[in-house]
């Protein structure tokens, strides 16, 4: 194992003076290469992997991050937990602009990305709960003793981008009782469950979206999500250590009664490519 807990987010939430022994790992996947090279390094005696999601520079928009080689890659490292920071917009007056939301809900308004590890094999997953409710409890109990506003749930819409919304597609998202919108939580949140891997979001509002008659550019995200960064930071401080080391959730399962296929039809191609997730039930 070369990490427990993997961290997936911008660039400016990795503090790298806060880890020991850190190195980079450069690995390839059945899916391609992940997003970046991957820092490994440790932290109070956890094992923690970091991952820029769009790459050093933001080079990749959030259709085209390679999200099955992320998770593919920090499955190979051994990785359990999965803590992703992500800034969204709110579509909720109480939901205000560099508050903190820990959604617990998902809704799927993507159109163009691959969303399953298993295209060769039957696997029905069950995703009524999108995030790990143990992972999900612990931070929010974090961010609760740090004192910070915040939402300890909502529905997060994610939509294809890399544009915004229109005004009338926010009114839309606000009349469907939406709270937060996003553009990477899926299919992230997905691999992550197919990976049997737990996952939790720490979502930062930058904005209102479009639907209080604001405009929403580039440069105001920007400029909410550096003030939201040393809040992220403070948060793993504090989150890391006192992850449990023994997962008691659904997440560890996932893929127990999930695999519809039969073994017998499962090709060696396929077991060469998906071993890391189907080999501890397909012995």
């Amino acid at each position: 194992m070369e990490a427990e807990i993997a961290i997936i987010g911008g660039t400016g939430v990795y503090e790298q003076s806060a880890f020991e022994n850190v190195k980079e790992v450069d690995i390839d996947t059945p899916f391609g290469r992940p997003s970046d090279r991957i820092l490994v390094g440790e932290f109070e005696g956890r094992k923690v992997a970091f991952l820029p999601r769009h790459g050093k520079g933001h080079v990749y928009s959030p259709t085209h991050v390679p999200y099955r080689a992320n998770i593919y890659a920090l499955k190979k490292l051994g990785v359990e937990r999965i803590i992703s920071v992500c800034a969204v917009g709110s579509l909720k007056e109480e939901i205000k602009p560099l508050d903190i939301v820990i959604p617990d809900q998902l809704y799927d308004k993507t159109k163009f990305r691959p969303n399953t590890f298993f295209e060769d094999v039957v696997v029905h997953i069950g995703f009524a709960e999108p995030f790990c409710p143990e992972l999900r409890k612990v931070t929010i109990d974090v961010i609760e003793s740090l004192g910070y506003s915040y939402h300890p749930k909502g529905t997060y819409v994610c939509i294809e981008g890399p544009q915004f919304s229109t005004k009338a597609e926010s009114a839309v998202h606000r009349q469907l009782g939406f709270d937060i919108i996003g553009m990477t939580a899926l299919p992230e949140a997905k691999l992550a469950r197919e990976a049997e891997i737990c996952y939790v979001t720490i979502a930062t509002v930058t904005d209102y979206d479009v639907w209080k008659e604001e405009e929403v550019d580039v440069a105001m995200v920007l400029e909410n999500m550096a003030k939201n960064e040393e809040k992220v930071r403070n948060i793993l401080r504090k989150l890391i250590p006192v992850i449990p080391k023994e997962r008691k959730c659904p997440c560890k399962d996932a893929l127990k009664f999930a695999i519809t296929t039969h073994p017998d039809r499962i090709s060696y191609e396929v077991r060469r490519k998906l071993g890391i997730f189907l080999d501890k039930y397909l012995k």
